[in-house]
């Protein structure tokens, strides 16, 4: 059975994967989509023309992963897509983030995204791909969104190594780098802070950052960067030291951007 597998399937970007892969995908036999809310992925599915497998699942939990490779081994699986699109953010100071708030987004965004690669690549075949959902966050330290940028820059350093080491084997890996997008996102992330105004000029939809990140997996390339704002800012990231950058940006948080 050839399946696309998606986390984060219920809204956002892991909602917009399922919707447009949907329409190019003819020799899949299933997409199962994951999630934690299982009437959310039940409307995700309602639109579908795909027959879909709705999982209701904490990623993060060791047991539920368990089950879900025991699911794939019962129905002799083939992933020939991954997406791995769960994650949340939180902004503010970190010295006064809930503990367990920082916690949670260590383990969703970095523990469980790397666990559920683990257990799925031996289940993936040549010319299979993986879709990491990273961030624009993962090219420079975010004060006041400091924990949820340093996971990002791990998914993105994890996803390129992991894609030299599978390359010889025909497994593709994609890191997707968008900067904001219109999605619930930041409904969550702005509960307890803000982010630079002048960011929200950058905002994309996402269906634009899934249309591009789905060219480029197709292309093989190993990141995607959608937008010309945030590919201006990889290169200044790549060049200018960032303890500039850093002071830069705390200038203009100050001065009210």
């Amino acid at each position: 059975m050839n399946v696309v597998m998606i986390t984060g399937a219920s809204s956002g970007i892991g909602m917009e994967f399922a919707l447009q892969m949907d329409n190019y995908f003819d020799t899949i036999d299933e997409f199962w989509l994951i999630a934690r809310s299982r009437e959310h992925l039940e409307e995700v599915a309602k639109v579908m023309l795909h027959k879909t497998r709705i999982i209701s699942m904490d990623i993060t939990d060791a047991k539920k992963q368990e089950a879900l490779e025991d699911l794939m081994i019962e129905k002799n699986a083939i992933v020939r897509v991954l997406v791995n699109a769960a994650g949340f953010g939180i902004m503010g100071p970190f010295s006064e983030q809930e503990r367990m708030t920082a916690q949670d987004m260590i383990r969703l965004n970095c523990e469980a995204l790397t666990l559920l690669t683990h257990r799925i690549l031996p289940f993936m075949r040549r010319n299979s791909r993986v879709i990491q959902i990273a961030s624009s966050a993962a090219f420079l330290p975010q004060p006041d969104f400091a924990v949820y940028a340093a996971t990002k820059a791990y998914v993105l350093s994890f996803s390129r190594a992991l894609g030299e080491e599978l390359r010889d084997a025909g497994i593709y890996v994609t890191s997707v780098c968008p900067g904001p997008v219109d999605t619930p996102f930041f409904d969550i992330a702005e509960k307890t802070g803000t982010t630079l105004s002048i960011k929200k000029y950058t905002m994309v939809s996402p269906e634009r950052v899934v249309a591009l990140a789905l060219k480029d997996s197709y292309h093989k390339r190993s990141m995607s960067v959608c937008s010309l704002p945030i590919k201006y800012f990889q290169c200044l990231a790549k060049t200018v030291p960032h303890e500039l950058l850093l002071k830069a940006t705390g200038l203009l948080k100050k001065k009210g951007f």
